[in-house]
């Protein structure tokens, strides 16, 4: 991983196609890179991290069903349903036919996984410390990013509609 900044003469270089003026490469980056930082504060909890979105999600709703843990997590079913073979197999969540919907998966914890949470309620301060960042540092950056989410949700909601981006950013 390098930490070296781009060359002031590539960013400053007037081309719509520079790699470093590109939004796409800097969301990439940082979320590769903060799922770094993740990796060995969950690794004692037994998670990887998108195993951890799922454990948050039924923390904060309780038992849910695939689909609506899918529409969340923002996550396709069949990617989220080897994940939760793994997190049942870790004896954290059992994956029950609904009983109102025989057609549906009901997720609920399992005691255990009820349990990990305490042990997890440590984590965003950690992470918070090993960025060392200030909060309100990273909370703008969460709203701009909720912000992204919202515009490219209706960017492919809408496809053939050309959205035009201020010159030099894309």
């Amino acid at each position: 991983m390098t930490t070296s900044q781009p060359s002031p003469a590539l960013v400053d270089s007037g081309d719509p196609l520079a790699l470093e003026r590109q939004v796409c490469f800097a969301l990439s980056v940082a979320a590769r890179n903060v799922v770094g930082v993740y990796r060995p504060v969950l690794e004692p909890l037994g998670l990887t991290h998108p195993q951890y979105l799922v454990m948050l999600a039924l923390w904060q709703h309780g038992q849910l069903s695939v689909k609506e843990l899918s529409g969340l997590l923002q996550l396709d079913p069949g990617t989220l349903s080897p994940l939760l073979k793994r997190l049942e197999a870790a004896g954290l969540l059992r994956r029950e036919r609904n009983p109102a919907d025989q057609r549906n998966l009901a997720l609920a914890l399992t005691e255990r996984g009820r349990a990990l949470r305490a042990r997890a309620e440590e984590i965003p301060v950690g992470i918070v410390e090993r960025l060392g960042m200030p909060v309100e540092q990273l909370t703008a950056l969460h709203e701009a990013l909720t912000q992204v989410i919202a515009a490219s949700q209706e960017a492919l909601a809408a496809p053939g509609t050309a959205a035009g981006a201020p010159s030099g950013v894309a």
